[in-house]
């Protein structure tokens, strides 16, 4: 396979370079919003964490989305209160702020309208705003801080919301070794990245997932090439993704489509979580949605690229 050219000669050809960035990707580099209130973020870590939210205070947020571990539970399929297990694997909070909808059929627009499903959901936390808001304001520590960071809603479903939100808004992955390539750091990433992401282009990849969360701003079906349903077998309601929102054929086993930015942190893969590693999701990706069989030194090349995507959070940790 040809290595791609090295970037000073690619600057000295002019291609794809303006000033100390490089221009015309798929990709661009993440960045945080600076205009967040840290002490919003602050108070939306601590109900993030906290299990009070949850019908029998047994589950946080954090349960099914354990920033240690890539922002995910690593289960196939989650599992809420009393054990019940859940039909979807969880994916990342973390970069869910570049998300263009929320959830895998997208039936949330924001992150505060997300942080309400979960809650009444009765497999994942089965409590609602009238039971777990007075909990909360028996808290002197909320009572307080929402007074004073929130003194127009003081304690209320919406501001419950826009904190947890707030704080989800932070945890953004920057300084990632492709990002910093990007940016016109040529020695951040080796050879091999720069194959992989060759190779990821080329193949189409990127048509999907592309933009700063490299996915997550566009739906697509499971299976343009092959009926990936028909072939895993055991159907699902949840297979049928987009279509459970808006009833319309056309949205059928169409899901948005996943951040790579963690992805080589977040095992299990797929809506289903049917891919245990990272290897037989690039390969049954490339087989479903491309018509492709990549080979073994194929697959570990686009690996490598991904990994190059895994970047720093700020407001990571418990």
């Amino acid at each position: 396979m040809r290595a791609l050219l090295p970037l000073p000669l690619l600057l000295l050809l002019g291609i794809a370079v303006a000033g100390p960035h490089l221009t015309d990707e798929p990709i661009s580099p993440l960045i945080t919003d600076p205009t967040l209130d840290p002490a919003r973020i602050e108070l939306g870590r601590r109900l993030f964490h906290d299990p009070r939210l949850s019908r029998d205070a047994s589950i946080s947020c954090a349960f099914c989305h354990d920033l240690a571990r890539g922002g995910v539970d690593q289960r196939p399929v989650s599992v809420g209160i009393d054990g019940r297990q859940g039909p979807l694997n969880a994916p990342t909070v973390y970069n869910s702020a570049y998300n263009f909808v929320q959830f895998w059929d997208g039936r949330s627009k924001s992150l505060e309208g997300q942080v309400g499903e979960p809650i009444h959901n009765p497999v994942e936390m089965d409590s609602n705003w009238e039971q777990l808001l007075p909990r909360l304001a028996a808290d002197p520590d909320y009572r307080r801080d929402f007074a004073r960071y929130y003194p127009k809603e003081g304690l209320s479903a919406t501001s419950v919301a826009h904190a947890i939100a707030e704080f989800e808004r932070s945890l953004i992955t920057t300084n990632a070794p492709f990002d910093r390539y990007l940016r016109g750091n040529w020695d951040a990433v080796d050879q091999r990245v720069l194959q992989g992401y060759r190779l990821f282009k080329s193949y189409g990849c990127s048509n999907c997932h592309q933009g700063r969360n490299v996915g997550g701003n566009l739906f697509q079906p499971m299976g343009v090439m092959r009926d990936y349903f028909a072939e895993r077998g055991n159907p699902s309601n949840a297979d049928l993704g987009r279509y459970n929102v808006t009833g319309d054929p056309r949205d059928l086993h169409t899901f948005k489509v996943p951040s790579l930015r963690l992805a080589s942190l977040t095992p299990p893969y797929f809506h289903d979580g049917s891919q245990p590693d990272l290897d037989s999701a690039v390969r049954n990706m490339a087989r479903y949605q491309l018509g492709r069989d990549l080979d073994a030194d194929e697959v570990a090349l686009i690996i490598e690229f991904i990994g190059s995507l895994v970047g720093q959070t700020l407001y990571g940790g418990d």
